[in-house]
């Protein structure tokens, strides 16, 4: 009885708030000072197909007032088309534009919309291809993609275990910190991406807030996992070692590289990646040393590791690429975008706070990183991923 007086009272602000919003939607205020003011109109494209009917272009409503799509042009041209769902569209309301235009293989064409106002709003495709539509052949090109750029580069950095396992204390400081270096730039550079890709959104999804958000949410569920899995084993009776370590920098590095196939997957959809193969050899060299960067914690815990662990450790870190590429060739979503690189970068920097705390012990965190052979390690970590990113461009 308690209980629900307690949750009434928490609800009872909710029933004024309701009215007072009613009140504001009936009202209008700000119409009301507008006066005759002209609408504020803002559409976005989301998704642009090209198949062999034409061109489908599906656009958002992004501003506040409601918009009608007047006419379509391609190319300077005007041409008929069909809205699937209707052409007057709200506030965040969406349709697609089936435009039955002639697209040439190889070519760019430029799409404008064109509102009852007069407003234009476009989009340009830079090399038309025919956008992947879900089939067996299409599932194996994806998938060959994946395997190239994220599961073999990965797998093929796991081979440096053994010479790793033989190296003295120094040598190891200068090894992980070379992985800092690494997983700084995967950092920034998935950052970057991440922001480019939000400040593309609709401004209604507010894109900077839910990258930042995001982060931060899976900064602390690696977080959280992490210290799970270290008082299991802590529970099991098992010795502290690098495997906790090893196990978290995988699923950092796998969930990056899903971001990294969704754009790999996107960019091959919308004909905007040359995937010669400059590119296939500059993502493997960029990406062997996420497969160093797995084993180095192991090599200081003890210098032994089942082939099997291996393996598991090598495919959470590479397969998840195709995984991106799938849904980045097929349905392909600009807020999905931020979400995942969001999230890979959330939890690239839970790990790199997890490997300098790990090795600074009781000590200052600053102080190893200033260290003789952890400087070193952390500026060759970052050139040597900067010189391999040059690459994939």
């Amino acid at each position: 009885m308690a209980d629900g007086r307690r949750w009434s009272r928490a609800l009872l602000p909710l029933v004024p708030l309701a009215g007072l919003l009613a009140l504001l939607a009936w009202w209008g205020p700000a119409d009301a000072l507008r006066g005759d003011a002209p609408p504020l109109e803002a559409l976005t494209f989301q998704r642009v197909v090209l198949d062999a009917d034409g061109i489908r272009a599906t656009v958002l409503n992004d501003g506040p007032d409601e918009v009608t799509i007047a006419q379509v042009q391609v190319d300077e041209a005007f041409w008929a088309f069909t809205a699937d769902r209707g052409q007057v569209l709200g506030h965040l309301d969406r349709t697609t534009l089936a435009i039955p235009y002639p697209w040439v293989e190889g070519d760019a064409h430029l799409v404008k919309v064109l509102t009852s106002t007069g407003a234009t709003f476009e989009y340009e495709v830079g090399v038309a291809v025919a956008t992947p539509a879900p089939s067996a052949r299409y599932f194996g090109v994806f998938t060959l993609i994946g395997i190239y750029v994220g599961v073999l580069p990965v797998a093929i950095g796991l081979l440096w275990f053994p010479f790793l396992a033989g190296l003295s204390s120094r040598g190891l400081s200068f090894l992980l910190a070379l992985t800092v270096g690494l997983l700084l730039f995967l950092l920034v550079d998935g950052a970057g991406d991440g922001l480019e890709a939000a400040g593309a959104l609709a401004e209604s999804f507010q894109g900077v807030v839910l990258f930042v958000l995001a982060a931060a949410l899976a900064y602390l569920g690696l977080d959280g996992l992490s210290a799970a899995l270290r008082r299991r084993r802590r529970q099991a009776g098992a010795a502290e070692s690098g495997w906790v370590l090893a196990l978290g920098i995988a699923i950092g590095i796998g969930l990056h590289n899903f971001g990294e196939g969704l754009a790999i997957g996107a960019a091959f959809a919308l004909g905007e990646a040359a995937l010669g193969t400059l590119l296939i050899v500059g993502f493997t060299l960029h990406n062997t040393t996420e497969g160093l960067a797995i084993v180095a914690p192991l090599a200081r815990g003890g210098g032994r590791a089942p082939l099997g662990a291996l393996v598991r450790l090598g495919l959470i870190g590479g397969v998840p690429t195709i995984a991106g590429a799938w849904l980045g060739g097929f349905v392909y979503s600009p807020v999905w975008a931020v979400l995942f690189l969001a999230i890979g970068v959330g939890a690239i920097a839970q790990v790199i706070g997890q490997i300098v705390r790990h090795m600074a012990g009781d000590g200052s965190s600053a102080r190893w990183l200033a260290e003789g052979p952890s400087l070193a390690g952390l500026t060759a970590g970052f050139a040597v991923m900067y010189a391999t990113g040059m690459m994939v461009g």
